[in-house]
């Protein structure tokens, strides 16, 4: 199943941006990022057999097992791909969120979008490890 990050933004060569590439080069399953403009731009066409996920302060906050569970059930049940979508500063409207399947929250606090970015790398990172039995991820 690919792993498909679509965010609004450049992320540029800082700092941020080392980190999302040294989770996705360690990711054994499928990545591809794609940046869209803060405004505008083309949205990658939606094929059959796609999951969104949304990253949104209103979404659910789950535990990186439960992730890895999602994932899981999407990978044995044919899902060929779960895009994961980063919105621009004002995030996603309603309309928007109501299309998704799932919203996904790193908690209530605020956080800047290129920070996302690395940090939704790491939780697919993490979550495909947890799948794969890797040790990487550790809980109590």
């Amino acid at each position: 199943m690919l792993l498909h990050i679509v965010a609004r933004g450049r992320i540029g060569r800082g700092p941020e941006a080392e980190l999302v590439e040294r989770y996705a080069k360690r990711l054994s399953w499928p990545y591809k990022m794609t940046e869209l403009p803060d405004t505008g731009g083309k949205m990658p066409p939606v094929e059959p057999g796609c999951r969104i996920v949304m990253l949104d302060e209103t979404g659910q906050v789950l535990p990186s097992r439960d992730l890895a569970a999602t994932l899981e059930k999407w990978r044995d049940s044919g899902v060929r791909e779960a895009r994961f979508l980063i919105g621009a500063a004002d995030g996603f409207d309603d309309a928007q969120r109501a299309s998704a399947d799932l919203l996904l929250s790193f908690g209530r606090a605020t956080w800047p979008h290129l920070l996302a970015r690395a940090m939704l790398a790491e939780q697919l990172y993490r979550a495909t490890s947890i799948l794969a039995n890797h040790p990487y991820h550790r809980e109590g």
